[in-house]
């Protein structure tokens, strides 16, 4: 009998623990030692990395976009929320054998364990309690938070030995920050630095991020949030259009997904005279934004594709290299 239908068959008779002891045995097969080992810091302990590990298993999209900046190929991702089964801007970059692995809050171990990786990224909010299971099978790192996509990438260059490319990059990306802001100030000029809301349409309701990936970029290029925003937690929710006040700053950016309530909800909104009021509405300076990179891809992929737009937004020239401003 495979050990996979070993573990499906016994797991309700043997417990969580006994199930992490089985899905390593699945794992060890191919975890042989290939050189001097690292151990490397995160959310939730410390990882013992045996030489450069190739077979990566990536369980948050943040993840899956920074080992693809760093030059390594995931043998098994978790599925997108929109544009499944993976987002558009990382689809091209994965080959057609990557194996789906379910979604983040809930990815399949029996499925994680059969492809025998040689290290496990996850984040602390989605799979602190798997980590157990998740460490036995193979090296497993965890980020602090999924939006930290700079700590990331530091974290996974070290753990592949790809540290050298993950400065690269760092760099790169923080010439173009400088550049964005050189041109912003000179362009808008009393203008600079501008407020900034980023704000979501569903179906039922509006949401105001105070805290997320988008704000990680935003807070580096110099934007700041209104006084109003300047709260704990993620953001807050308005299920009445007499709350559109609170959204109020000098740059609006709205994402929201292609679905007819959603498209009702926007346009019923954006009809009421408390919208036309708004600064960023009477100054022209309400801006669409891609919901995927703005909110969901959290790697420096998604941040250098969310700088792209601002670039385009701003109408400020961008050389992509950040260096002649």
């Amino acid at each position: 009998m495979g050990f996979s239908r070993y573990c499906r068959l016994y797991r309700p008779r043997l417990g969580e623990l006994l199930l992490g002891a089985c899905l390593a045995l699945v794992a060890s097969a191919g975890a042989a030692s290939t050189g001097e080992a690292r151990h490397v810091a995160h959310a939730l302990g410390e990882a013992r990395i045996e030489g450069r590990p190739e077979r990566l298993v990536s369980l948050y999209q943040g993840a899956t976009d920074t080992a693809l900046a760093l030059g390594l190929t995931p043998v098994g991702v978790v599925e997108s929320w929109l544009e499944p089964p993976m987002y558009r801007y990382l689809r091209d970059a994965l080959p057609e054998e990557v194996r789906y692995l379910g979604l983040e809050t809930q990815p399949d171990l029996e499925a994680v364990a059969g492809l025998a990786p040689e290290l496990i990224v996850g984040a602390r909010y989605r799979h602190t309690q798997a980590y157990p299971l998740l460490s036995r099978i193979a090296p497993t790192l965890i980020a602090d938070t999924p939006y930290d996509f700079e700590a990331m990438l530091e974290m996974l260059g070290e753990a592949t030995g790809r540290e050298a490319r993950a400065r690269e990059l760092l760099a790169a990306w923080r010439a173009r920050v400088s550049d964005f802001r050189c041109r912003a100030a000179a362009s808008l000029g009393d203008d600079w630095p501008q407020s900034a809301s980023v704000v979501s349409f569903r179906g039922d309701h509006v949401r105001i991020y105070y805290d997320g990936f988008a704000w990680r970029v935003l807070e580096q290029l110099g934007f700041r949030r209104p006084a109003a925003q300047d709260g704990p937690g993620w953001g807050v929710k308005l299920v009445s259009r007499e709350r559109l006040p609170a959204m109020d700053a000098d740059a609006i950016f709205v994402f929201m997904r292609d679905d007819p309530a959603v498209l009702a909800l926007h346009r019923d909104w954006t009809a009421h005279p408390l919208w036309r009021s708004l600064e960023a509405v009477e100054r022209d300076r309400v801006y669409r934004v891609d919901p995927v990179i703005w909110n969901m891809g959290a790697g420096i992929l998604a941040a250098n594709r969310l700088l792209d737009e601002l670039y385009a937004h701003y109408g400020l020239a961008d050389d992509g290299e950040g260096e002649s401003c």
